[in-house]
């Protein structure tokens, strides 16, 4: 429950933030606008020089971005900003809560193995107990269960693991999901500009290219914008499905391990 408020917060203030962002950038962009019409009249008064001296500024990367962003329009544009944020919180919390998962298990290992020899599967536990992550949550189930016999102890391991995997997983399909739903969107608000477009050419009854090029602009903007959402997020999504795999594989070979140190211990 936690997290959810956390994303929700996040997602408001992420809103809030950019619309703020969005409308004091338009006003900039107008000024930038103005600024730039003034600036061509000066210069057409002395085009010899000034097309030799001093080439026109090209707008950096991040105006630009915005700039377009805002000529997307508010509809589609503000649903492909949604995904973006709630992808981007839910992979930056499974980051977070993968990296604390993470555990040096050969030291973990060790340590239980010398446990056992030195303080016997009460010491083992305490040990597992003090640690994070969920290598050391697998051999405390195992260890807590010796008593049983190894049998029992590993059926624990791999019930508990299967738990644990579980956990490591969870909130990630809707990465996944945004991963999606983004160019999807992109493409809806494509293909509702082609149409609007084409309405306009039906109502004015004229193939005029300024007619439409406004509007066929837009609609291919939702596109572009839902491909860098979709493009980002993916990111994110192969690094988090990669670590999972290296938590898991780490899991596995350190069940393993810690059966074998039980059987011997039990010898």
């Amino acid at each position: 429950m936690k997290r959810v408020l956390t994303t929700l917060v996040l997602m408001g203030i992420l809103t809030t933030t950019f619309t703020t962002y969005a409308n004091t950038t338009a006003e900039d962009v107008n000024t930038v606008a103005a600024v730039q019409d003034a600036a061509d009249d000066a210069a057409m008064d002395d085009a010899d020089q000034t097309a030799e001296e001093m080439p026109a500024e090209s707008a950096s990367f991040t105006q630009e971005l915005k700039k377009r962003f805002i000529e997307g329009g508010p509809g589609f544009m503000g649903i492909v900003l949604i995904c973006l944020i709630l992808g981007l919180a839910i992979a930056i919390e499974r980051i977070i809560y993968l990296n604390l998962s993470t555990t040096n298990t050969s030291k973990l290992t060790a340590g239980v193995e010398e446990a056992l020899a030195s303080g016997g599967v009460d010491a083992a536990k305490e040990l597992c107990r003090n640690t994070k992550g969920p290598v050391a949550s697998i051999f405390y189930q195992g260890l807590d269960r010796v008593d049983e016999g190894v049998e029992n102890a590993e059926k624990a391991v791999v019930a508990y693991g299967g738990v644990q995997m579980g956990q490591l997983e969870k909130n990630v399909s809707w990465i996944s999901l945004f991963i999606a739903l983004a160019p999807m969107l992109g493409f809806m608000g494509t293909v509702i500009g082609m149409i609007q477009a084409f309405d306009k050419i039906e109502a004015a009854g004229d193939m005029q290219p300024s007619l439409v090029a406004g509007g066929i602009k837009v609609a291919l903007l939702t596109t572009v914008f839902g491909l860098i959402v979709a493009i980002i997020l993916q990111v994110f999504y192969n690094y988090i499905v990669a670590k999972i795999d290296s938590i898991v594989n780490d899991m596995e070979d350190a069940s393993i391990t810690l059966i074998d140190i039980l059987v011997a211990h039990k010898k």
